[in-house]
């Protein structure tokens, strides 16, 4: 198995999960410290890895085409967040390469083989940002909302091929993630999810193959779907809750990573 972003806090759980259903890993990220270390418990091979590096990214498919991947879980994202004015050229690239180009040139490169062999297991992480957008984070809906439709659509072209492609779709994750590093409250009533609940969803993927699994409460599932039928009124209503300033507020914290 193939897991990307294995050096961050929910790449950790995954990869942990997965070990301990005795998946032989083959683990990247750009942290080679920590992911060294991680693949030292696992037992499991490291593969320092920039996304947004093609090289790297040719350099890490190759690697997966010659040990015989046979699941790729896409887990590797930037936040993206912030104004599209305030982004510079780079930064946009940037964002775009490692949250979808990516997953989309390894699904490339691992298609092939698998629907050769019968078999196989794609999985992206994306974002209930993937059907709702929010103040202050055009760009990474953009690239979750081009996931989702990049992952549904292969879904449908290898359906007879044996090999399945799942989405898994996290609300906001405490302990770890994007949301957990910026270190804001939610609004009262707003609830959140684990590393460990998102892991747990990637075997359900892996095992069961659905289109779409979602982790986040009931309430944050509705507001997206809600957001996704009639974005005018729930753009609306999100900012008379302060959608606002809790997204400028997490754009900010998110600066340093763009």
């Amino acid at each position: 198995m193939l897991l990307t972003g294995a050096s961050g806090g929910i790449g950790q759980a995954i990869a942990r999960a997965l070990s301990a259903r005795g998946a032989r890993l083959l683990l990247t990220g750009r942290r080679g410290d920590v992911l060294e270390e991680l693949a030292r418990e696992l037992g499991a091979v490291a593969l320092v890895a920039d996304l947004a590096l093609r090289a790297d990214v040719e350099r890490l498919a190759a690697e997966a085409v010659g040990a015989g991947v046979d699941v790729l879980v896409a887990n590797a994202g930037l936040p993206a967040s912030g104004e599209i004015g305030e982004l510079e050229g780079d930064q946009i690239d940037r964002m775009l390469d490692v949250n979808l180009r990516a997953p989309i040139a390894l699904s490339h490169r691992l298609a092939p083989m698998m629907a050769a062999r019968g078999s196989g297991q794609m999985v992206f992480i994306s974002s209930l940002s993937s059907q709702v957008a929010s103040p202050a984070s055009s760009l990474y809906s953009a690239t979750k909302f081009g996931l989702r439709g990049f992952a549904l659509g292969i879904r449908q072209d290898l359906r007879r091929s044996g090999v399945g492609v799942s989405l898994v779709v996290p609300g906001f994750i405490r302990d770890a993630g994007m949301y957990a590093d910026v270190g804001m409250a939610l609004p009262p009533g707003v609830g959140t999810r684990s590393p460990a609940e998102v892991a747990a969803a990637v075997i359900r993927a892996i095992e069961r193959n659905p289109a779409e699994l979602h982790v986040a409460p009931l309430s944050l599932r509705l507001g997206a779907a809600f957001g996704s039928i009639a974005p005018a009124p729930a753009a609306l209503g999100s900012r008379l809750l302060g959608s606002d300033r809790i997204a400028a507020r997490i754009a900010e914290a998110q600066r340093s990573q763009r």
